[in-house]
């Protein structure tokens, strides 16, 4: 029997396309030689352009398959996605916070490409409250970033605030910047800022947050540390995105197998 691989639990939504979602949490974590624990937050009805529905798994059912499965196996990271109830974010909250030592990564996923919304004001107030605490790595688009922290005078200030209440580091991710370059800035709480310039893909990417935040989660399972995870996991996400493909009428999916094709 060869060696166990490093676990990540993955609460995220399931995406009936398969690009974004719990699958994307799947394909990324395979390739890099990690096994993934899905729970499943939020059953969704969408295409590569939008989704139209989200339906919330029920928070008991939740918390009882991942307290069975960490009394059953080692978890080293904790993956969050997708959750579309108060009541998920509380079930999530009762278990990671009884883990204090395993590395957590939150992509706080707001609204689909299509601009469908995900969640409403005060699902994002009290992920804020409860899961941003909690938080190894924070991954907000820029976006997203604007909705943790609504009346904030700019991105930096926003960061700061996130950073007050116990997350170790927010990755601001630049895919929304009308910039030549896609720039993300890693921001710690000693204070530190550093980037990382990625070349812009042409096209729009169906499950780009998801690859990442799950990538990240994935290195930090591997003993990595945070910095290293997290340029790691853009590279991985880039060229997943650059060699997307399109099987939809929507937006391209990105293709985390080329990560093991590439290796051999």
């Amino acid at each position: 029997m060869g060696d166990a691989k490093p676990t990540v639990m993955c609460f995220s939504g399931l995406d009936p396309t398969g690009g974004a979602g719990i699958q994307a949490d799947i394909e990324t974590l395979f390739a890099l030689g990690c096994h993934a624990t899905p729970i499943i937050t939020s059953l969704t009805t969408q295409s590569t352009k939008n989704a139209l529905s989200a339906r919330a798994v029920d928070a008991d059912l939740m918390r009882d398959q991942a307290l069975t499965v960490i009394a059953d196996m080692p978890v080293h990271a904790f993956k969050i996605g997708l959750v579309s109830a108060i009541e998920g974010i509380e079930a999530i909250h009762a278990v990671v916070s009884e883990h204090p030592d395993i590395p957590v990564v939150v992509d706080p996923v707001f609204a689909a490409g299509g601009g469908f919304e995900f969640s409403a004001t005060d699902i994002r107030e009290v992920l804020r409250s409860l899961l941003v605490p909690l938080s190894t790595v924070l991954t907000p688009n820029l976006f997203e970033l604007t909705r943790l922290v609504p009346n904030s005078d700019s991105a930096e200030c926003a960061v700061t605030e996130l950073l007050s209440t116990g997350c170790q580091y927010v990755l601001v991710t630049g895919t929304h910047d009308e910039t030549e370059a896609v720039e993300n800035r890693l921001y710690s709480a000693d204070g530190k800022v550093s980037n990382q310039t990625w070349p812009r893909l042409n096209g729009s990417y169906h499950g780009s947050g998801c690859t990442l935040a799950a990538a990240i989660a994935g290195y930090l399972s591997l003993g990595i540390g945070v910095k290293d995870a997290v340029r790691q996991g853009q590279d991985f996400t880039w060229q997943s995105l650059k060699h997307s493909f399109s099987t939809g009428s929507g937006q391209s999916i990105p293709d985390r197998a080329c990560w093991n094709r590439r290796e051999q």
